[in-house]
């Protein structure tokens, strides 16, 4: 391919077993590429990428599983052929934990690593891999400007008392508090609604971020006031395989009188519970609305009952709602969750519009009738626009 040539900022938002990327023009960050690759560490690893009309640009396949370095090595290689003409200015990744100490986007060196070493245990399945594409970079492009944007940081806006746990000073004074997650994602919708509707600039509005991790953030004024994750990301609603709120003394009780060992217990809570643990099938929500197996319908039914739990006490923090918003894999593409949830918040004056639930439009809809109180909204995701976004402001404050 053939371009003029422009600067344009690359997003890496990389998980366990994956690295997805995203590449955007600028000045506007326009979609120029995106892409991931799937199947790290487990063999028959792929890889797909597509330009911003959707038509695939390249494809790859390794009999072998890769790493998270060979990964973005190959990444690179890909960069220099595909991105001809293009010159990455910096690149932007999304980090799960931020700690006290990262209330926005930060220049990423060896100083700041070390710092976001030593929250692992806080995220032990997220923040290990968003930091490796970062030193994986620094080691094959060293001279290439990253940036970290953290999911915890909308979150830190949120009143002292949203943030605290009852617990004595010198236990909270340690960083022991609600932190939430998901902040990147909400803060996207927060900055796209009110183009949309003017009068949301304001509002009162829960969003939730339905897919194998799940939140919900109630905001007023685009700001965070209440979250459902916490500490962790394993706190609040059940997720595809994580467990989601529990009382301490499960895990006391599964340690004490089971006598499980603390790995054991995490990889319960993280990796073998949520909507797979219940329904002893899938963590995948399409698997589970296409299954017959009353299991699956029970681990559906129970998330939509912690979701309409957490909606009542998210609306309580604001003092009533003006919107919901639906965003995430699930949220975004199960009708079945999002009528049955609407369904049930009925009493805050939701009234979805069974049409436009069916067969949204496409990007930002509203998807409730006209004399709805409460207006829904479908927000597709895109924390990566976020981070391309706060990659290119703090490239222009150096």
């Amino acid at each position: 391919m053939n371009h003029a040539t422009q600067d344009c900022i690359a997003v890496i938002n990389a998980g366990s077993s994956s690295i997805k990327f995203s590449v955007h023009r600028l000045p506007d960050l326009a979609l120029a590429f995106k892409g991931k690759i799937e199947n790290l560490y487990r063999g028959a690893t792929r890889f797909s990428a597509q330009d911003a009309g959707g038509a695939t640009v390249g494809e790859e396949a390794w009999p072998d599983a890769l790493d998270h370095h060979a990964g973005m090595a190959f990444l690179i290689d890909f960069a220099g052929r595909a991105l001809d003409g293009y010159r990455v200015r910096a690149v932007g990744h999304r980090i799960v934990h931020g700690g006290v100490h990262y209330s926005g986007p930060q220049r990423l060196d060896e100083v700041v690593l070390e710092q976001l070493e030593q929250l692992v245990p806080l995220a032990p399945l997220h923040l290990p891999h968003n930091l490796a594409p970062v030193r994986a970079l620094m080691a094959l492009a060293p001279g290439l400007p990253q940036v970290g944007c953290f999911d915890t940081a909308f979150h830190t806006a949120q009143p002292a008392l949203a943030q605290a746990f009852a617990l004595p000073p010198e236990i909270t004074g340690l960083g022991i508090r609600r932190y939430g997650f998901h902040g990147l994602s909400y803060e996207y919708i927060a900055a796209t609604l009110p183009g949309h509707d003017p009068a949301l600039a304001g509002a009162r509005v829960v969003a939730a971020h339905l897919g194998n991790g799940a939140s919900m953030c109630a905001m007023r004024g685009g700001r965070s006031v209440a979250s459902t994750m916490g500490f962790t990301a394993v706190d609040g609603l059940p997720m595809g395989t994580r467990c989601g709120a529990l009382d301490p003394g499960v895990v006391i009780y599964l340690i004490e009188e089971l006598g499980m060992k603390v790995a054991s217990v995490q990889r319960l809570m993280y990796q073998e519970s949520g909507l797979l643990g219940v329904s002893g099938l899938s963590s995948d929500m399409r698997t589970l609305e296409a299954s017959t197996d009353p299991r699956a319908q029970l681990a559906i039914d129970l998330l939509v009952y912690r979701i309409g739990r957490e909606l009542g006490s998210l609306a309580a923090s604001l003092g009533g709602l003006d919107a919901l918003v639906f965003s995430g894999g699930i949220g975004e593409n199960s009708t079945r969750l999002r009528a049955a949830v609407c369904r049930d918040a009925a009493w805050l004056g939701v009234e979805l519009d069974p049409g436009l639930n069916a067969a949204p439009p496409a990007g930002v809809a509203r998807i409730s009738t006209a004399a709805s109180r409460t207006a829904v909204w479908l927000v597709p995701a895109n924390e990566e626009h976020m981070i391309a976004r706060h990659t290119l402001d703090l490239l222009e404050q150096a």
